[in-house]
């Protein structure tokens, strides 16, 4: 599938915890640092999510805020 979105950050998934509808999704990029994503529980089940699995974050916004 081709995304319009320009920003994927690959990585191994560490961490998934469901909670009824909700997930909460971890990945581990390669330098160490981490991206977390609430998605829907049955996104996870469809994209076949796993702990240990290579997947991306793609990062699609309107605005990025920074506060300093």
């Amino acid at each position: 599938m081709t995304l319009s979105a320009r920003n994927s950050l690959h990585g191994t998934v560490t961490s998934i915890r469901t909670d009824g509808l909700a997930a909460e999704v971890t990945i581990e990029l390669g330098d160490g640092q981490q991206v977390t994503s609430v998605i829907t529980a049955t996104s996870v089940d469809r994209l076949g999510l796993e702990e240990g699995m290579e997947a991306a974050a793609v990062i699609k916004a309107t605005e990025v805020m920074i506060d300093a």
